[in-house]
């Protein structure tokens, strides 16, 4: 397949190359696209260097699959030009996530959804996702009906001046200093956390959390689930936790769950909270799967389970999910 990916020297973009690379995706030719700022520059791939171009029209002719990740003003865009010359375009941004003419993708979740596409295949939320690739299983078992998130999100998800700004912001207060004002969040995230991801609205919610309620019903065809969120940025580079309680129609152990789950595509087990055995963004991170443990039966409501989910947000939440829908393709 020939292919572009459009954001390619950003976190996303370049963890979109490496995944390609690594998963032997059959590129035949690859053509590298970025802003105006980062045109000229090389990337490695394949054993060879690629210069990055600014994205334009005439890039698009040829090509197969485009994978973007350059932010929903540059997919509005350029993903219906490339899509008018022939390409299907698989976009990370929040553009298109909620249109319904375009379907949004988990392979492990609702991998049907791509025969509907019209030239543009939305990825969800990097927190939405290894949300549902934990809880479809489940679904299919016993019926979701209600679930309340409590994510504890990675600066990674924010990109690369988070992660800096992080780690300059460490160092500071470390050395018995305040950090350095910041224009990555409204306060520094060293040694801090933040339950502000997004705009607010009127009602109090975030932008982020809005994301994870529309997106969960979406993927999941369960347009009248229920769902209470909220979202915090924790100080961690990489990796994205999120606590989970899920309510379901019928009655369910852990064991079952366990059992369930273990069988997931895409779902790894480490749930042995005796031997301090339990997901933990570190050890996540570079990692493909989605990690799942402190699988319990929730203390306050029938029927439901809490459990504590983990993944890398820049991998399964983003690039992964990305190349394994163009694999679908």
């Amino acid at each position: 397949m020939k292919t572009a990916v459009l954001g390619a020297t950003g976190l996303v973009g370049r963890e979109m190359l490496k995944v390609l690379e690594q998963r032997n995706f059959p590129v035949t030719e690859l053509v590298l696209l970025a802003s105006e700022r980062s045109a000229g520059k090389t990337i490695e791939f394949g054993g060879a260097s690629h210069k990055v171009y600014a994205a334009g029209d005439d890039f698009f002719k040829g090509i197969d699959v485009a994978l973007f990740s350059a932010g929903s003003s540059a997919s509005r865009r350029w993903a219906p030009a490339a899509a008018a010359a022939g390409a299907v375009v698989i976009d990370n941004s929040a553009a298109w996530r909620m249109d319904p003419e375009v379907p949004l993708v988990v392979p492990e979740v609702n991998p049907q959804d791509i025969k509907s596409h019209k030239g543009i295949i939305a990825n969800p939320n990097c927190s939405t996702i290894q949300a549902v690739v934990a809880l479809y299983p489940l679904h299919k078992k016993f019926g979701l009906n209600y679930i309340a998130y409590s994510t504890y999100q990675s600066v990674s998800g924010t990109g690369r001046e988070a992660i800096l700004a992080l780690e300059s912001g460490s160092r500071s207060i470390l050395d018995g200093r305040e950090p350095s004002p910041q224009m990555v969040y409204p306060h520094p995230i060293a040694f801090d956390l933040l339950p502000h991801i997004g705009p607010f609205d009127s009602d109090g919610m975030t932008e982020e959390e809005w994301k994870m309620v529309r997106e969960s019903r979406k993927i999941m065809h369960l347009p009248d689930l229920r769902v209470s969120c909220t979202t915090v940025r924790v100080p961690v580079f990489k990796g994205h936790g999120e606590s989970i309680i899920a309510r379901f129609d019928s009655q369910v152990t852990p064991d079952e769950a366990r059992a369930i789950l273990s069988e997931a595509p895409g779902v790894v087990v480490q749930d042995d909270p005796a031997s301090s055995i339990y997901p933990r963004p570190r050890y996540c991170e570079g990692k493909d799967p989605v990690f799942v443990g402190r699988i319990r039966r929730d203390m306050g409501l029938d029927n439901a389970l809490a459990m504590w989910v983990v993944a890398d947000n820049l991998r399964k939440g983003a690039a992964l999910n990305a190349v394994q829908i163009a694999e679908l393709l």
